[in-house]
């Protein structure tokens, strides 16, 4: 919802911090919250529309070395639970906002930025409203899997 949506950092228009968001899609945007955790989006609608998804949270399959040094000694399922969390599990920095996201597949890697793989299957999720902002509270946009350990709460 962009700038139809005052929790979204595009609210106020395609600032410094959030013309990214504006497009194209398959970029990632990355913020600082609280000064000190990198949070992930990835832009989707058209270019010229400012929409992103924030990750809140996912499993480490690959690189999970640098993601264990990144996070410390914390159990498994909280290596990237919350979106604090996964920003540094992916090492995460302001410089790589607007990187392309390449969707790979059939074997295909791209040489660098962010890469997404399809999952192999489909997933029953829920869906219900945001956490931890204070305006447009009651909007529908948080999804997750259900019994998934690492969702961050509350799954209401």
């Amino acid at each position: 919802m962009g700038l139809n949506d005052p929790a979204s950092h595009a609210f106020r228009g395609p600032t410094p911090r959030a013309r990214v968001m504006f497009g194209p899609p398959s970029h990632v945007y990355v913020y600082l919250s609280y000064g000190m955790h990198h949070c992930v989006n990835l832009v989707c609608s058209p270019d010229g529309e400012a929409s992103a998804v924030l990750l809140r949270g996912g499993q480490v399959i690959a690189g999970h070395d640098d993601a264990r040094r990144r996070r410390g000694n914390v159990p498994e399922n909280r290596l990237a639970c919350g979106p604090g969390n996964m920003g540094s599990a992916l090492g995460a920095n302001l410089e790589e906002s607007g990187d392309p996201v390449s969707l790979i597949g059939n074997g295909a890697v791209p040489a660098q930025g962010w890469r997404l793989e399809p999952a192999l299957e489909t997933a029953e999720f829920r869906q219900g409203t945001r956490v931890g902002i204070s305006r447009n509270t009651d909007a529908p946009w948080r999804w997750w899997i259900p019994q998934d350990p690492t969702v961050s709460g509350p799954r209401t």
